[in-house]
């Protein structure tokens, strides 16, 4: 099995990598975890959705590749209130379920986390579907819950879940 390299998206490729993205973050919601998604998007509405997200000047986002294919990704979003040039957002940690036991998560979070680091950052936030595998990992990760916002996001069986509000100092 080959190594999986971490690296961080950018350059002319937006199309490319917008493109190579579409299918990991579809396999993530048909594989059930609350991304922001009720049903899977279209191939084009999730190249679309990636391409609005890697155009962001004020994001960087990581791509865990396995040779040429993408497994894994995690972006950051700097905060864009003037009060905040110290913090950031972490969104859409998602690994492809053929992905997945190979250590991709750990290893997407650290480049970001130093990275954040290296850039003067300390504080990080997040949020993540109340009592998922997410919410333990990052918990594991050295996270800590701020609190649980009852009824935030309508599940793809109708029903409303939790959000779990989580933070990390630098």
């Amino acid at each position: 099995m080959p190594s999986i390299a971490i690296e961080q998206a950018g350059g002319h490729e937006v199309e490319a990598i917008a493109s190579a993205l579409a299918p990991v973050l579809i396999d993530t919601i048909e594989g059930g975890a609350s991304v922001g998604w009720i049903e899977p998007p279209t191939l084009a509405e999730a190249e679309l959705w990636w391409s609005g997200v890697l155009a962001d000047p004020g994001s960087v986002t990581w791509l865990a590749r396995d040779g040429e294919r993408i497994l894994g990704t995690i972006t950051l979003v700097r905060a864009s209130k003037l009060n905040g040039p110290h913090r950031a957002e972490v969104i859409k940690l998602m690994v492809h379920r053929d992905g997945r036991g190979r250590g991709i998560a750990p290893a997407l979070l650290a480049a970001l986390e130093e990275y954040a680091a290296a850039e003067g950052l300390t504080l990080l936030v997040l949020d993540t579907h109340t009592g998922s595998l997410a919410e333990s990992l990052y918990r594991r990760w050295g996270w800590q819950a701020v609190g649980v916002i009852p009824d935030f996001a309508v599940s793809p069986d109708g029903t409303l879940g939790g959000t779990t509000v989580m933070f990390k100092r630098l």
